[in-house]
């Protein structure tokens, strides 16, 4: 029998609605018969990884033109059915988002700022001419599956529920135009650490031959084109003997952008306080990222100063060199805060902070995650109850 669950309100279940004035999503329940036995789950709970194994559930929603979205359900994890000529395996209309789940000391679980993740997935999909999902339904649809989900959320810290919500263009057509319909889908998956040595310094190559987006492009919306075309790039660096790539502008050829698929920060000195450095997002290449922003903000709290300006390849390796570059880490929902101990490029190799995490960046680092899991207080409002 089919039960329902109206916006979060999972029967059953502790979740909280995000928002019981505007959130009539409505989901059917019905949930995998054959989830994993504890024992299992327990096992994979012990070392997940990252994006390795995944939850027995999933949320799903179809969209079509002219009738919008659909009912929504929460439905076993397994294989989709596509037309081979689906409009997103031809003409990559596809964008996806990422955030976590947290346990906190106390045991309830979190999200941080679903909402914002919410907000650039609608981005996202304008850029990309899709029908914007509505931020509460993007909402609802993680509370729902998080409370269904609950025993997937590991304990141990550093470890959270990695939430992955996905759009595509269903409709099978050979036609180069927007679709008529649309599949939303939300699945989980048990996280560990990002990068496979856990918190330690990174190396990252400069790459030279390859742009990540050009003005004017999709540089700011997450969408799989961009991790696509990042691919050979990502390649390159690993035969460098490098950890991730690090790209620069597409016009001028020499401003510091991103790093793979996270954005970066570079830590200075002004006044006896530390200063950070992040390149800015007026170029229309950037991705917004919310780990970005929030960090940026709890820096400006405890009264650093935060920094959006351009930075050139020229500044970042000469400012190594003479050490006045303190500290440089990238950032992002995947990594948080993982520091960056060395850049390499085809003109050069510089050490950052003598090969070690530095202490702002670790600093950091332990405030992000005392939020998201409840250990510190939240003034900005950014910690989302789940259950």
């Amino acid at each position: 029998m089919t039960r329902r669950i109206a916006g979060s309100l999972l029967a059953g279940a502790c979740a909280a609605p995000y928002d019981r004035a505007v959130n009539a999503t409505t989901f059917d329940l019905r949930p995998n018969p054959r989830p994993h036995t504890d024992a299992d789950r327990h096992k994979v709970l012990e070392n997940p990884g990252f994006g390795r194994f995944f939850t027995d559930n999933m949320v799903v929603l179809r969209y079509a033109e002219g009738q919008g979205w659909g009912r929504g359900a929460l439905e076993a994890y397994a294989p989709i059915s596509l037309d081979p000529a689906a409009s997103a395996l031809h003409y990559g209309q596809a964008i996806f988002e990422g955030f976590k789940a947290y346990r906190t000391d106390a045991g309830g679980v979190v999200t941080f700022r679903p909402d914002a993740n919410a907000r650039r997935f609608a981005r996202s999909a304008e850029r990309l001419a899709m029908p914007a999902l509505p931020v509460e339904t993007f909402v609802a649809a993680a509370d729902a599956l998080i409370s269904h989900e609950r025993a997937w959320v590991p304990t141990q810290p550093g470890t959270s529920l990695y939430l992955r919500p996905l759009m595509i263009a269903t409709e099978g057509v050979l036609g180069v135009r927007p679709a008529h319909e649309y599949l939303f889908l939300l699945f989980a998956s048990p996280a560990g650490a990002y990068f496979s040595g856990g918190v330690k310094p990174v190396s990252v190559w400069i790459s030279e031959d390859y742009v990540r987006a050009s003005p004017g492009g999709t540089g700011t919306a997450k969408c799989a084109g961009n991790y696509a075309a990042s691919l050979v790039a990502q390649r390159d660096a690993l035969a460098k003997g490098c950890d991730q790539v690090v790209w620069i502008d597409a016009v001028e050829r020499k401003w510091i952008e991103e790093m793979g698929g996270m954005n970066v920060m570079f830590v200075y000195e002004a006044g006896g306080k530390p200063l950070l450095v992040t390149p800015d997002l007026t170029s229309g290449t950037l991705l917004p990222g919310i780990t970005r922003d929030s960090l940026l903000t709890l820096a400006r709290d405890r009264d650093w100063q935060a920094v959006e300006r351009r930075i050139s390849v020229d500044e970042l390796t000469s400012d190594i060199a003479s050490g006045k570059l303190k500290e440089a880490f990238a950032c992002g929902t995947a990594a948080v805060i993982t520091p960056i101990g060395s850049v390499k490029s085809s003109r050069g190799a510089w050490t950052v902070a003598e090969g070690q995490p530095g202490k702002v960046t670790m600093d950091l680092r332990e405030q992000l995650l005392s939020l998201q899991h409840g250990r510190a207080p939240d003034p900005h409002g950014w910690v989302h109850p789940v259950c």
